[in-house]
C-alpha cells in the first residue's frame, strides 16, 4: 500500500537543521515550506481504491521526517470520502493508539472540508520504536472539477510542535 511511501527511507540528513525553502510538488500547484532540500519520487497508489500517482518530497532535519504529498483526482470522485480513508491508512500504519487528536485544516487556497485536518498520534513505528506524528490532510477543487489533495506530515521520536506548525504554516495554494 502507499503507506509505505511514508517512511521515505532514503531520505538524506540536512545542515543545518530547519533551514527553511519552498517547494512545489508539481505537477500540482500546491506550495509547501520544507526544512531542507528534499528528496522526491512519485508513485502510483491504491489513494481510494483508485490507482493514482502519488507525488511526494520529503527531509529529514532537526531529529524528524518531514514529508509531503500532493495527488489528482479526477472530477466526480468526491475527495472527502479519500481523505478520510487517507487518514485512516496513515494511522492504521504507524499504529496509532489512543484517539489522536484532531482539528480543522484549511491552509491558504483550501477548499474547506470537513475532512481537512491536523491529527496529532503517537504510536510505533514497523520496528517497535515510538513515533509522533502530526499531520495534515487538505484539498483544492480545481475549476476543471478535478481535486487536488495534499497531506503533509511530520515523523518524530517525541513531538515537535514547533517544527510542525511552521512547515504547516508554509502549506499554501497559489
Amino acid at each position: 500500500m502507499f503507506c509505505a511511501v511514508l517512511t521515505l527511507g532514503g531520505l538524506l540528513a540536512c545542515t543545518p537543521a530547519l533551514n527553511w525553502r519552498e517547494v512545489g510538488l508539481a505537477p500540482h500547484s500546491a506550495l509547501a515550506l520544507l526544512p531542507c532540500k528534499p528528496d522526491r519520487t512519485t508513485r502510483s497508489v491504491p489513494l481510494g481504491g483508485e490507482p493514482t500517482e502519488l507525488t511526494v518530497a520529503g527531509s529529514e532535519a532537526g531529529g524528524a521526517t518531514f514529508a509531503l504529498m500532493a495527488a489528482t483526482l479526477p472530477a466526480g470522485r468526491a475527495p472527502g470520502p479519500v481523505l478520510a480513508g487517507w487518514q485512516q491508512a496513515t494511522l492504521a500504519h504507524m499504529q496509532a493508539g489512543g484517539a489522536p487528536a484532531r482539528q480543522p485544516f484549511t491552509p491558504p487556497g483550501a477548499t474547506p472540508l470537513p475532512e481537512a485536518l491536523r491529527v496529532q498520534a503517537e504510536g510505533r513505528r514497523a520496528d517497535g520504536r515510538a513515533v509522533s506524528a502530526d499531520a495534515v490532510w487538505a484539498a483544492r477543487i480545481l475549476p476543471s472539477g478535478a481535486t487536488e489533495l495534499l497531506h503533509a506530515v511530520v515523523y518524530a521520536e517525541r513531538p515537535q510542535p514547533e517544527a510542525a506548525q511552521a512547515f504547516f504554516d508554509g502549506i499554501r495554494w497559489p
